[in-house]
């Protein structure tokens, strides 16, 4: 039997993403060592803040920081569940990233999304431009990371079984 994507959908359609409205994500996540090397190693950073903590010791941090392209899609896949998961045809950007605080091995992090702004497609009437913006906290519920992201959304009238 072929799986229904329909039916398991679970993200937002374009009429319903609101601006304003905030999505508190219930995924949380603590940040361990082997998530840090693993990304570090599959995206060829060897940068020493990440991977050598004798070399870290000796930096402003006194030990390794996360990478923080793990940290923006860690952040940035929270989201999808609540969000996305079925409704998104793509992301057509990002910007305004920011790092405000180090992730170390251990933090926990929670994530919120909000929808910023939203406009009909020119292009595809069955979507529409959703603009969002996610941030990210540690367990101390400093920032550590928030940025902007444009999503290409579809529309519900789209859907079979949209009524």
């Amino acid at each position: 039997m072929p799986v229904n994507y329909e039916e398991l959908t679970t993200g937002k359609y374009y009429e319903e993403l609101e601006p304003g409205n905030v999505y508190k994500h219930s995924i949380t996540r603590t940040v361990s060592e082997a998530d840090n090397l693993f990304f570090s190693a599959l995206t060829y950073n060897s940068a020493w803040l990440h991977t050598d903590e004798e070399y870290s010791k000796t930096t402003m941090w006194g030990t390794r920081i996360v990478n923080s392209m793990f940290t923006l899609s860690l952040v940035c896949g929270v989201g999808v569940n609540d969000v996305t998961l079925g409704t998104t045809m793509g992301n057509l950007g990002f910007t305004d990233i920011k790092f405000s605080n180090p992730v170390f091995i251990g933090d926990t992090i929670h994530v919120e999304t909000e929808v910023i702004g939203r406009r009909e497609s020119n292009s595809r009437p069955d979507t529409g431009i959703v603009e969002f913006e996610t941030r990210g906290y540690n367990q101390r519920d400093e920032v550590v990371v928030s940025l902007r992201r444009t999503g290409l959304m579809l529309k519900r009238s789209t859907r079979s079984d949209a009524s």
